[in-house]
């Protein structure tokens, strides 16, 4: 089970994630969960393996929003990096250790829901 104490081992920015939810720790938690389950950890993953740009760059800059504002430290970091050496790009740079680095945290992060 999820917790408050296992969010902030794990990285998160807790305080700052209870503040965005009135301090209650309940739907705070319940919207981490939602947020992991975010289709776009899948559509990052195919649409970086494929060279897919504009697939890759829409799914990170969503990415970027739902953990910014749940304060997923360790999963924002990189992929708000991601976003921006996406943004406006034609062809797929070199981005496989930063996708790497989300889905790695994504995946520690779903682990602490076990």
């Amino acid at each position: 089970m999820m917790t408050i104490e296992a969010l902030k081992n794990y990285g998160a920015n807790t305080q700052e994630g209870l503040a965005r939810c009135m301090n209650n720790e309940s739907f705070y938690i319940r919207l981490v969960g939602m947020g992991l389950n975010d289709a776009n950890f899948g559509k990052l993953k195919e649409a970086a393996a494929a060279g897919n740009v504009k697939e890759a760059f829409e799914a990170a800059h969503a990415l970027k929003g739902v953990t910014g504002n749940l304060a997923l430290t360790p999963i924002f970091m990189p992929v708000s990096e991601l976003t921006e050496l996406l943004r406006g790009k034609e062809e797929m740079p070199d981005v496989d250790s930063l996708v790497n680095q989300v889905l790695d945290q994504w995946q520690k992060a779903l682990a602490l829901n076990a």
